[in-house]
């Protein structure tokens, strides 16, 4: 059997790393963590937290991270966590048509409020909301399938409906291992995981929602901004099952 890749594409301060542990979780899977992550920082410049470690730790050619992309053959399944973000004007796309994909979505107050309670610095760009559309369109032109659309908060309410849904529409068994998994930090993570992972590391599956915090008003145009981009995403998510 040929090895199942999948590229789940989300922003930041979703539960992207909770379902990268769900699917860590799994006996015929292996994750990858952002692996454009270095790229990004090189080729933008950006100060983010421990940018230093990561250009330093991390691969940064575009090209090589691509074919790693498609030819990791460690396990049946391959996970790759990313950041639509991260993927900048120029960077290689081609390598998305050899790959199963699926998109991760919040919406854009929650994912702004969360955000600069961690950086300083807030742009739509960062967010990564419109480049998260441009992917959508992307793979399903190179793919000729729709990827798969899931809500974070639908996810968190219903942990086994929604992971059900989504391993069918990935065309991928539905491994009930996916639902919890032990605390701590692995291996697979990317060395940022010192600085934001503290909360999932700590967890050992899924939790409640909680009532999102509001975003601090100088938000408002950037929200704005994000909006019709998640609107349009929104439109496609899945139901549980």
């Amino acid at each position: 059997m040929s090895t199942i890749r999948i590229a789940m594409w989300s922003g930041p301060r979703n539960i992207s790393t909770a379902m990268m542990r769900a699917w860590g979780a799994r006996t015929d899977c292996a994750v990858s963590d952002e692996p454009f992550y270095g790229a990004y920082l090189a080729e933008t410049g950006l100060d983010h937290p421990m940018r230093s470690e990561i250009v330093a730790h991390h691969l940064t050619d575009w090209d090589e991270i691509a074919t790693a992309c498609v030819s990791d053959l460690r396990a049946p399944i391959i996970y790759q966590k990313h950041m639509s973000q991260h993927m900048v004007d120029g960077a290689p796309l081609a390598w998305m048509k050899h790959v199963r994909h699926a998109f991760l979505i919040r919406p854009p107050e929650e994912v702004a409020a969360s955000f600069a309670a961690k950086m300083a610095r807030v742009t739509a760009q960062d967010l990564g909301f419109q480049r998260q559309a441009e992917l959508f369109a992307m793979a399903e032109e190179l793919t000729g399938t729709q990827p798969p659309v899931i809500e974070a908060r639908d996810v968190l309410n219903d942990p086994e409906g929604m992971m059900r849904a989504l391993c069918a529409a990935l065309q991928v068994p539905f491994d009930p291992g996916m639902l919890s998994w032990a605390a701590g930090r692995r291996d697979t993570d990317g060395i940022w995981a010192a600085h934001w992972y503290a909360a999932v590391e700590g967890s050992t599956g899924f939790a409640p929602p909680r009532s999102p915090e509001p975003a601090p008003a100088h938000l408002d145009d950037i929200i704005a901004a994000c909006r019709p981009y998640y609107d349009k995403m929104a439109a496609r998510k899945l139901t549980g099952v």
